[in-house]
């Protein structure tokens, strides 16, 4: 089973009809015993930094996310839910992350651009590729919206990056956590194929 984490935030039910599109095992769900029971955990979020930590912190379900990570269990953050996984963000002094990778989560630095990052964007893959890209193309294109991008202590963990004004991380990775800054729900057939592809690991 495949548990959307359910905290009050994030396109929710758009995640869970683009997983559906591949199993009917998938749920939407805020319910202790389910998401420990689940083989694989989607964590989405939209908004900002320290109202999904604030969501988060209320429906007490961080043990058992932390358990579950820690008992090698699959898990994708999408958007705020890639933020989250990072110790804390300039968006929101103060607001402790998960702290699940460490380093910060920053303002993007695109002086000319508009701030947020909206739309389409080409993204170049870190090698050897993470599992939920080792299907795509060259450079393939995603969507995204977002003004913070994460700067991780350890850049091995950059699995993807795209160019907005500078270098920004587009996906991270450590062992069994990976986590997009684009929306794969919203990134038609290629956003498809990385949730298709975390199905299968």
């Amino acid at each position: 089973m495949i548990a959307v984490i359910d905290y009050g935030v994030g396109n929710l039910f758009s995640v869970e009809k683009a997983l559906l599109q591949f199993t009917s095992d998938v749920i939407v769900t805020n319910d202790e015993a389910k998401i420990a029971s689940a083989q694989k955990l989607v964590l989405p979020g939209v908004g900002d930094f320290g109202e999904c930590m604030r969501n988060l912190e209320k429906t007490g379900l961080i043990p058992v996310i932390m358990d579950k990570i820690n008992s090698g269990t699959p898990l994708l953050g999408i958007c705020i839910g890639q933020q989250i996984l990072f110790e804390g963000s300039e968006e929101s002094p103060g607001a402790k992350g998960l702290g699940i990778f460490k380093g910060m989560v920053k303002r993007i630095n695109a002086p000319g651009l508009k701030v947020p990052h909206m739309g389409w964007n080409n993204v170049t893959f870190s090698e050897p590729r993470n599992a939920i890209f080792k299907e795509h193309g060259e450079h393939p294109y995603f969507y995204f919206v977002h003004s913070y991008h994460c700067v991780p202590e350890d850049k091995s963990i950059i699995t993807a990056t795209a160019e907005y004004g500078e270098t920004i991380t587009a996906a991270v990775a450590k062992d069994n956590v990976m986590a997009t800054q684009f929306h794969p729900e919203k990134s038609g057939d290629v956003g498809l194929l990385v949730l298709k592809q975390f199905i299968n690991m």
